[in-house]
């Protein structure tokens, strides 16, 4: 733990450096940004930061100093008589105190951001400047969270965790809507201004080679998450999903749908699809049926391949959420932003003559503080259950790292993901007087 700690003081000691508009993140060149944009990176930072750290506590051979701290070592005896894996148990429980730490930092803001309508806000500082003390805050509430007591502590943030990565796998999803309706839009204008094809060329062949691997993973679903007589569950998993991939697909290009929604098409449904067969991965290598879960039949451990897909897709939707600017429609109504009245994003030129990140939200905020705040609460769970593998405490070594609950939260929300996507669809022609741009 002194490890990990140290590298958080380090991080903390570099901001200092940065005073009230950090550029912590790529030097001087975000300074011309807005500063609405630097503080959102830095607080993405923050989170990257307690990922980092949760990976190396988690790494083999940390469990030597986490012992050290008695509340994370507890022997556990099982039906068979047999001890579990207490170096995985201690590993597991640290990401689950560290986790609780930044998840209570980020709470602590959004609370405190409440209804902050413009940076002349007297609580508005506090979320754009004031770096060193925000990194001493969350060195401290995660040095208090390693002295909780054992007791029901991670049975209780298990739940949390649970219900928290159900709503981030839903975040994520909109996300990704959002990238692929920004990806169509911006590429089908520059075929039609500048009269090449090759845009639609790409197009085209990105929605195809979407579409081959999800029909690509359906099929390796089939033969290695299925038997003959057995996983009767997983066959229903693979093919309602496959049904309801093709429907959305169908949907897309009707006519109708076209007139009413011209920018949705096959590139959002693909990527959808593909997103949606993930998710189902997700969830089958959580089912503690070793007949139907080839995963179980090898030492599991958080770096096998859903998990390391599951960070890159957390990490492309924590950037883009900080990084997308306020014009953008489907972010404007997940992060609750309105646009910002202030400098047009360019940067001014100080004294110095060096460019300073500009104050955008002069008479109105460019996002939701509470809601940035909050999401970022919600990414702290999803880590949690992604590094331990969805791990429940106190029950048997099969179901240690894989679970049921795990199973049926990660399907029901591929369902409902691709309900909400079934909606925004069909919603403009059943309110044909509302707007749904």
């Amino acid at each position: 733990m002194g490890a990990c700690l140290a590298l958080c003081s380090l991080a903390s000691c570099a901001s200092c450096l940065c005073g009230s508009a950090p550029c912590l993140l790529c030097g001087c060149c975000c300074c011309s940004s807005n500063n609405s944009t630097i503080t959102r990176l830095v607080f993405s930072f923050f989170l990257l930061l307690g990922t980092l750290v949760s990976v190396i506590m988690i790494l083999p051979g940390m469990e030597t100093e986490l012992r050290k701290v008695r509340s994370l070592f507890l022997p556990i005896w099982l039906h068979h008589g047999c001890i579990v894996n207490c170096d995985v148990i201690v590993g597991y429980k640290s990401v689950y105190r560290m986790c609780f730490a930044m998840t209570c930092f980020f709470f602590l803001f959004a609370a405190i951001m409440i209804r902050v309508r413009s940076s002349k806000d007297p609580r508005a500082p506090i979320q754009n400047g004031f770096w060193f003390f925000k990194f001493l805050i969350l060195i401290g509430i995660t040095v208090g969270a390693f002295f909780i007591p054992d007791g029901t502590f991670p049975t209780v943030w298990f739940y949390f965790g649970v219900v928290g990565s159900f709503i981030f796998i839903l975040i994520q999803l909109i996300l990704l809507i959002d990238f692929a309706h920004s990806w169509n839009k911006a590429w089908v204008e520059n075929a039609e201004d500048g009269d090449n094809k090759c845009w639609f060329a790409g197009l085209l062949s990105f929605t195809l080679l979407h579409y081959a691997l999800a029909f690509t993973a359906v099929v390796l679903f089939y033969v290695y998450y299925t038997q003959p007589d057995d996983c009767t569950e997983h066959k229903v998993f693979i093919s309602l999903n496959l049904i309801l991939c093709i429907i959305i697909s169908i949907v897309s290009i009707l006519p109708k749908i076209q007139e009413a929604q011209p920018q949705s098409g096959l590139l959002q449904a693909s990527l959808i699809s593909l997103y949606t067969m993930y998710v189902t991965w997700s969830a089958m290598t959580n089912n503690p049926n070793r007949n139907c879960n080839p995963s179980l039949l090898r030492q599991v451990q958080w770096w096998d391949a859903q998990s390391i897909v599951g960070l890159l897709i957390f990490l492309f939707c924590t950037l883009y959420a900080s990084i997308r600017s306020s014009s953008n429609t489907q972010v404007n109504k997940l992060m609750q932003t309105e646009e910002g009245r202030g400098s047009g994003g360019e940067g001014v030129v100080g004294e110095d003559g060096k460019l300073r990140a500009m104050d955008d939200e002069e008479e109105k905020v460019s996002y939701s503080y509470s809601v940035f705040h909050f999401h970022l609460c919600l990414a702290s769970l999803y880590i949690m259950m992604t590094l331990t593998n969805w791990y429940q405490p106190e029950t048997t070594t099969q179901a240690m790292h894989s679970s049921m609950p795990a199973v049926w939260v990660k399907m029901s929300s591929s369902w409902l993901g691709l309900g909400l996507y079934l909606w925004t669809l069909v919603a403009p022609l059943i309110f044909p007087n509302r707007d749904f741009n």
